[in-house]
């Protein structure tokens, strides 16, 4: 089964502004450190970043009514240094910034097309929606507000080969949208990256985060290889072991899996780019 939901869902409205303030952050320093959470909906913005870096409360409402399009919401947001033992650690070279365990996995020919298909379905419809395709069933759930079913359903048969069944708003029409529903941050990880695996968040953090950095190579090499590659590492560790079904190890240092991390974060567009639609 695949599961994708597209950037107006409100788990991905968190995931965004948490991703646009790692992009302020990178912006007012070339390592920063920080660490965000969101939770939004209903007329409410809850905000708290951990963080090395400097910026205004204007510079996240702003960033906030941006990616909500609304002047009616409330900003709580709270700003709090991080820990000076966890920063110690960073202080004299790049080491791993958490503990975790992580798993990349090959997309497959089915992820992409389900993927692609929402992505194109989005600049036509950029309302909030989700979609499941059962790969076994070949059936096809798409909740998709704001939209009319029968031309959505007419659509999907079109566009994906093979669906057998088309389910389209089994509960009628909806809104969708912060005004329905509440958003966190980190609550679309199915979406995300698919049939991979993670000890943490793939959105919100800097790069010494092992939940941004190693999630993101172990995506990387599964892609490189088409194998499935699997990695662990803890607070402090200077390399990170991968391990293949293949039975093949190797290290690589963490400042390589920040560097490589970095180039694909840079392809993509920035930490919120990332946090539309995942790693897929």
């Amino acid at each position: 089964m695949i599961e994708k939901v597209n950037p107006s869902h409100p788990d991905k409205v968190a995931d965004r502004i948490a991703g646009a303030i790692v992009d302020l952050a990178y912006k007012k320093t070339d390592n920063p450190k920080i660490a965000v959470e969101v939770l939004i909906g209903h007329g409410n913005c809850h905000i708290i970043a951990e963080t090395n870096a400097t910026f205004s409360h204007d510079e996240v409402c702003k960033i906030v009514k941006r990616i909500i399009n609304t002047e009616k919401t409330w900003i709580n947001l709270k700003i709090v240094p991080q820990d000076e033992h966890l920063a110690e650690n960073q202080a004299e070279e790049i080491r791993c910034g958490d503990n975790g365990i992580f798993k990349g996995v090959p997309v497959s020919k089915e992820e992409e097309k389900l993927s692609g298909f929402i992505r194109a379905l989005y600049t036509e419809l950029p309302t909030d929606g989700k979609f499941i395709y059962d790969e076994q069933t070949q059936t096809f759930i798409a909740c998709q507000s704001n939209t009319n079913g029968y031309d959505l359903e007419q659509m999907i048969k079109f566009n994906i080969k093979g669906v057998q069944k088309v389910i389209v708003n089994p509960l009628g029409e909806w809104t969708g949208g912060t005004n329905v529903d509440t958003g966190a941050t980190n609550r679309k990880l199915g979406s995300d990256m698919g049939r991979a695996v993670t000890g943490g968040g793939l959105h919100g953090k800097d790069l010494s985060k092992a939940d941004v950095a190693v999630n993101i190579v172990c995506h990387m090499v599964a892609q490189e290889t088409g194998q499935e590659v699997e990695a662990l590492c803890a607070i402090g560790d200077e390399s990170v072991e991968f391990r293949q079904k293949s039975d093949s190890h190797f290290s690589m240092p963490y400042a390589r899996v920040v560097e490589r991390a970095r180039d694909y974060i840079r392809a993509t567009g920035g930490f919120e780019k990332l946090a539309e639609w995942g790693l897929f």
